[in-house]
């Protein structure tokens, strides 16, 4: 049986998280993402890692489009910096304490205890070996921000797979109401031509004058405001461009944002010019559902 490909809706929504530890530095990396009208991207790093903003920036564009993303870097030192003896000075202090002790009757040899707890003697590590562990720290943050970004946006295609899901129930239930629309709008026309009719021959009854060719215009008007396969028919179009907007694998979440208005005004206008109580309230319910289906559309990449 063949399996249904993946949705190419991408959702704004994620979170992702990752974490380890490098060269005696433990890091943490948090990425959360949110609806937004473009791409908005804002970096939380701590002093000393500011320099790789801009790289993160520019990988994190190269996947995202739409959304506003919080990234949060989080790192913790080791309490005690990293010591090396001093090789001269040690051999200096060595070399004056032996000779002290030769002088002294009885005197033992120091301790080496002693001689590196004098000042000067340790000192931090050289330069050049922090700058490796630098570079190994630097390599494994990036590395943790690459999977952080990479499964975040898994998370956001996976949500966009079930906001497919539900907008295509939801265009499944605005097809239904248009087809209920469509039956109950079917002898809308006539009907308001006939109550218009019974309106103009109970004046004349009475002894009204009425210019024929002004009742017959004022009935043709009212048959047209009644009439709403304008409407319905365009809401059939809408339907069928939102469901080829949901097979599109470009992002798509501005233009189905832009088709749901013209959803809505269809609905609204059906609304208006329901003559009957059983259409109004099938129109209500499209404006229901349409409302629904923006919501869910706000979130689309």
């Amino acid at each position: 049986m063949t399996q249904p490909s993946p949705s190419p809706l991408i959702s704004m929504t994620g979170f992702a998280r990752t974490e380890g530890v490098a060269e005696g530095l433990s890091w943490a990396w948090e990425l959360r993402s949110v609806n937004g009208r473009g791409l908005e991207l804002r970096f939380r790093l701590p002093g000393g890692f500011d320099a790789l903003e801009p790289a993160f920036k520019e990988e994190a564009g190269k996947l995202l489009k739409r959304g506003n993303v919080n990234a949060n870097l989080t790192v913790k030192r080791e309490e005690q910096p990293r010591l090396v003896a001093d090789p001269a000075a040690l051999e200096q202090v060595l070399h004056l304490a032996l000779q002290l002790a030769a002088r002294i009757p009885g005197g033992v040899p120091p301790r080496a205890e002693t001689l590196l707890s004098l000042p000067g003697v340790l000192k931090p590590a050289a330069a050049e070996a922090d700058e490796k562990a630098a570079e190994a720290q630097t390599a494994a943050i990036r590395a943790g921000f690459t999977e952080a970004l990479a499964a975040m946006v898994a998370m956001r295609r996976s949500e966009g797979g079930r906001l497919s899901t539900t907008i295509e129930g939801q265009l499944a239930e605005t097809a239904r109401l248009r087809a209920l629309a469509e039956e109950q709008a079917a002898d809308q026309p006539a009907a308001q031509r006939a109550r218009m009719l019974e309106s103009v021959q109970a004046l004349l009854r009475e002894g009204i004058a009425l210019p024929e060719e002004r009742i017959a215009q004022e009935v043709a008007i009212l048959a047209s405001r009644s009439d709403v396969r304008e409407e319905l028919d365009r809401l059939t179009a809408h339907i069928d461009a939102a469901r080829a907007l949901l097979c599109e694998t470009q992002p798509t979440g501005r233009r189905l944002d832009f088709l749901i208005q013209e959803f809505n005004r269809e609905a609204n206008t059906l609304c208006s010019k329901s003559a009957s109580v059983p259409l109004t309230a099938t129109g209500l319910a499209l404006k229901a559902v349409i409302e629904q289906m923006r919501e869910q559309v706000q979130n689309i990449e």
